[in-house]
Parts: structure tokens; C-alpha cells; sequence
């Protein structure tokens, strides 16, 4: 029996050669430069951060090139699948616009290089083993799973690499004749490639961000087709990246000690291998101090969906990510005012080697910039959005009034230097709840109140405080509230006060904030005059009398 014969025995059902799959997958039409990148999750869970990290890089090199970015499910592990996760990825992309041009779309496909889920490959990946099978770069292996860890443990006790590969490669020393026989009998078995290489060798491979190096040759004969009639992910993946013609593949450099299995597969097939740019993985510092890969098991921030069901604003995290992506981003972004995100030039040579530690001040300081840069209408529309999914009380007092909310998040944002108050949606009624007064009389207390000024003091220093009219100029509105704590007492400014202390009750500091108390329940609240203004004379004298009743 030939090598052929033995491939036509365990593959008779396929007809088809690698030549009738190039013709039916070509070469892409693209202009010169042009970069095919993919992002391809597997559907065992939610986004991680460090994905969307790397689909963002994907999605960022493909529209600057006019290339093409598509969706490849990766879904031959299905004793780890989750039923929708797959589905649920793509939402979540979706709201970071990050859009594929073709590709797996959850409920349907689009593009003509698919199917573009795995498990829907089966026999274009049959194809391909078929081949390797013909060409003796392949071969059945009939060895239980008892074998192989019998196998391990021998190595290990010896303290030999592990692994199956060589003179531990049992299988691979049957004849053809002697695997047909099992065959026929209907052993299990799977199929291992055929490996020429040497551990004690080293082979030179080039990464798009760290430049040529060093590493050693594999010489595992893996596993490239399992006894479930799909292909292991290292064999799956060379076939998808060849038929749909990628040309950079981006992924975490966890996949660096993986890559000499992946560039001989591809030189076993006698295809080209795309290029290839190992990313840094996002850190973070645990605990105990020690500096750890950002982990879906214990870190809340690994999973993109925290951030989207606490309101962050998707943008801030993209663009957080872009200063570790090009250590260039953050200068570029202020000087174009965080505007036009999608005009900077992304470059592999600005990437750091080092993983980056997720910084959750820096992304709120990301979030803080482009919130304010907001109109009051796009402040609403994105409450409206995020309440209606995550926060139905939100909800409910956003609808009481659409324009009663806007000009509470308008306070001082159409000025050359807006406030900064808000980076999330998720609690900002704990920010603005005061201004119903609902949540105001709710929470209503006394305690924050100053205890070294006399309560007689604070009511009739309030009492005087209504005549305020909110009308007035906010220089004005400041001047009389100035001027009415002069009569109570108060020195006009803190200078005043620190030099002669006795001779007062306090300063206009103090003044300030009794009202902010009466008006808030907060010591810390936006500038008064504004509160002031929004809330009305009505509901704030109500609110005046309220205190002046209750001390």
C-alpha cells in the first residue's frame, strides 16, 4: 500500500484537491499595501480586554491600508463552547465600532472565502490532511490517551523534554500496511504531522513588532485531526489563513512558542505564511504586589462587558487602548482635540515589547475628556441608552423630565474649559440624584452641617441666603451671597479671616457651604450658582426652609 492508497482509505468521501481550493479561494483583489487582517474568538465566553485589544489593532491596520478585516469563528473546541457567546462577542465589538468587513456575523455570513465558522470546514480541512496523508507528512496514530500520559510520565520521571515526538513517537514507526490494518479494523485513531525538526536546533522567524530572533525548531509531532473529524486550532488556522488570503496575523505573544509549529505546517502545505505580529498582554498588579497577566478569573476589568454595563463611554476605553497600542497616540489625540481617532496612523514600530499594566485612572481620565466634550443632547441620548439596559431607575428620573436632565449635565459644559464631573453613566445618581427631589428629600441629614457655627447662625444666615436671585450674573449672584454673609458675620474671603480670626464667625468659604448643604445634602456639589439656577427659586428656598425648620 502507498502513502496515497492510505489517504484514500481513511478520506475516500473526498474528491476534491488543494489546486480545485485555490482556484474556488484566489488571491484577493486589493490594492498594493492593502493588509487582510482577522479577529478569530473562539465561543467559550465573553470579550476579554486583552481581544478587544487585539481586534482593535486588526480593525485599525486593515482600514488604514483599504485591506479587509473579517470575523473568523474558531469553534472545533466544543467541549469549551457556551451556546451565543459567539453572538455575543460581536455585540460587544459592535459597540466599540468595530465593525468586520465580511465574515461570521452571528446569524449569518458574508464575503467569498467562507464558510467563515470552522466547524463548517470540515472538508476543506479533510483536503488539506488528505494531502499530508498522500505525501507521508502525516500518518494515523492509534495511541490511547492511558498511553500518552504513561508516555509523560516516563519523560518526566527522566527528566527528558516531553512530548511526542522521535524515538516517543510510536506510532509513527508502523508501516502504512500495518495502520491500514487498524484502520480496518476500526481502531480510534487520530493524525499526527509529521515532523522533520529538532529541538536542539534553532530556526530564525521575523514578528512584525519584535524584529528577527532565535527559537527553537519544533519537533512535536502534534496532533492535526482529532477523532471527532475536526482539526486541532494549529492546523485549522494555517488553512482558514491561506484560503482567506490573510496577510498579517495579530494575536497575543502568548503564540510566539507556537510559531515554529505554524511556520512548518505552513512549509509542509508549501504555502506562503502570513506575516506576523505578536502582541504584548495587558497586566495588571495583584494583590500581593506582583505584576500578573489581566486574568478572566480574577479581575473584573479582563472582560469588556464590565466596563459597557458600568457605563463607560466605548469610546474611552478604544482610545486608552491606542496609548498602548503606539506610545505616540496620546500626544496625536490632544492635539486633534480627541477628534478623528480614525485619521491617526497606527505603526508596529511605536508598540512597546513590555505588556502594559491596565491603568483604571488613565482610562477614567480618557473618559472624563470625551464625556465632556458632549453636547447636553449627546449626554442624553447616551443616559437614554445606557439606563434603558442597565439602570431602570436612572431611567426612570431621566424620563421624568428629558430637559430638566440636560441642564443638570449642561452645568458648566458649554464654557472654553468644561467641568469634568462624569467618566461613567453607572452610578451618576450618586453625582446629580440631589437635583429630584425625591432622591434630595430621601437622603435629607443634618450632619454635614459645620458644628463650630452656631445653628442660630446657620438658620438666619440661610433665611437672608433666599433673597438670591439666580438671575443675576453668576459675578453678581456671588458678590450678594458675599455681601449677606458680611452681615452675618463671615469675612469676605479666607485672607480676611486668617488675619484676625476673632473677629469673625467664619468666611464666605463657610457661607458657600451651608448653602451647598441645604441645596445638596453634599459638601462637594457643581458651582451653586448653577445648582441654584436649575433647581429653581421655588425648590430652593423649599429646600432652604426645609433645613431652617429641621435644625
Amino acid at each position: 500500500m502507498t502513502y496515497e492508497e492510505l489517504a484514500q482509505l481513511i478520506f475516500p468521501e473526498i474528491s476534491v484537491s488543494i489546486d480545485d481550493l485555490e482556484k474556488k479561494y484566489p488571491p484577493r483583489n486589493l490594492p498594493i499595501g492593502a493588509e487582510v487582517t482577522r479577529f478569530a474568538p473562539s465561543p467559550t465566553g465573553f470579550l476579554h480586554t486583552g481581544s478587544l485589544f487585539t481586534s482593535m489593532i486588526c480593525h485599525k491596520l486593515a482600514k488604514q491600508t483599504n485591506g479587509v478585516f473579517y470575523i473568523r469563528l474558531e469553534d472545533t473546541d466544543t467541549k469549551r463552547e457556551i451556546e451565543g457567546s459567539g453572538l455575543r462577542l460581536l455585540e460587544e465589538m459592535h459597540q466599540f465600532n468595530i465593525v468586520p468587513d465580511e465574515g461570521y456575523l452571528g446569524d449569518h455570513q458574508i464575503g467569498s472565502y467562507g464558510p467563515y465558522v470552522q466547524s463548517q470546514r470540515a472538508d476543506i480541512y479533510k483536503v488539506c490532511i488528505k494531502y499530508l496523508l498522500s505525501k507521508g507528512l502525516a500518518y494515523p496514530c492509534f495511541c490511547t490517551q492511558q498511553d500518552i500520559d504513561e508516555l509523560r510520565q516516563a519523560q518526566e520521571a527522566n527528566k527528558i523534554l516531553p512530548g511526542y515526538y522521535g524515538p516517543f513517537a510510536k506510532c509513527r514507526g508502523l508501516t502504512i500496511d500495518e495502520a491500514a490494518e487498524l484502520i480496518k479494523q476500526g481502531k480510534p485513531f487520530v493524525i499526527r504531522f509529521r515532523s522533520n525538526g529538532n529541538h536542539n536546533n534553532k530556526i530564525k522567524v521575523s514578528d512584525l513588532i519584535r524584529g528577527t530572533f532565535s527559537i527553537a525548531e519544533n519537533d512535536q509531532d502534534i496532533v492535526i485531526y482529532k477523532s471527532d473529524g475536526l482539526p486541532t486550532y494549529h492546523f485549522a488556522h494555517i488553512c482558514d489563513d491561506h484560503f482567506m488570503r490573510t496577510t498579517t496575523v495579530i494575536r497575543g505573544e502568548e503564540w510566539i512558542s507556537s510559531l515554529p509549529i505554524h511556520l512548518q505546517l505552513f512549509e509542509a502545505m508549501g504555502w506562503k505564511p502570513p506575516m506576523y505580529a505578536h502582541v504584548p498582554v495587558i497586566m495588571k498588579i495583584d494583590e500581593n504586589g506582583n505584576k500578573r497577566k489581566l486574568s478572566k478569573r480574577k479581575d473584573v476589568e479582563a472582560s469588556v462587558s464590565y466596563f459597557l454595563d458600568d457605563g463607560y463611554p466605548s469610546e474611552a476605553l478604544i482610545m486608552y487602548l491606542m496609548t498602548i497600542v503606539n506610545s505616540n497616540f496620546e500626544e496625536w489625540i490632544f492635539q486633534n482635540n480627541f477628534k478623528n481617532m480614525q485619521d491617526f496612523q497606527f505603526s508596529f514600530d511605536k508598540m512597546s515589547l513590555d505588556g502594559a499594566l491596565f491603568d483604571i485612572v488613565k482610562l477614567q481620565f480618557f473618559a472624563r475628556e470625551i464625556l465632556s466634550r458632549k453636547t447636553k443632547h449627546e449626554m442624553l441620548d447616551m443616559a437614554l441608552e445606557y439606563a434603558k439596559n442597565h439602570d431602570s431607575r436612572l431611567l426612570y428620573f431621566i424620563n421624568l423630565n428629558h430637559g430638566y436632565f440636560m441642564d443638570i449635565i449642561n452645568i458648566e459644559r458649554e464654557v472654553e474649559n468644561p467641568r469634568k464631573d462624569y467618566y461613567k453613566f453607572g452610578g451618576i445618581l450618586d453625582l446629580i440624584g440631589f437635583f429630584y427631589h425625591e432622591i434630595y428629600d430621601a437622603q435629607f441629614n443634618l450632619d454635614a452641617f459645620n458644628p463650630n457655627i452656631d445653628k442660630t447662625i446657620i438658620k438666619e444666615t440661610l433665611s437672608d441666603l433666599k433673597s438670591l436671585d439666580a438671575n443675576l450674573s453668576n459675578e453678581e449672584w456671588f458678590t450678594k451671597m458675599k455681601e449677606i454673609g458680611e452681615q452675618h458675620g463671615f469675612a469676605p474671603n479666607n485672607k480676611t479671616y486668617k488675619a484676625n480670626k476673632d473677629a469673625y464667625k467664619g468666611h464666605v468659604g463657610d457661607v458657600a457651604e451651608m448653602l451647598r448643604i441645604a441645596l445638596t445634602n453634599k459638601k462637594n456639589a457643581p458651582n451653586l450658582y448653577y445648582v441654584m439656577k436649575v433647581l429653581g427659586k421655588n425648590e430652593s428656598n423649599r429646600r432652604i426652609d426645609k433645613v431652617i425648620k429641621s435644625l
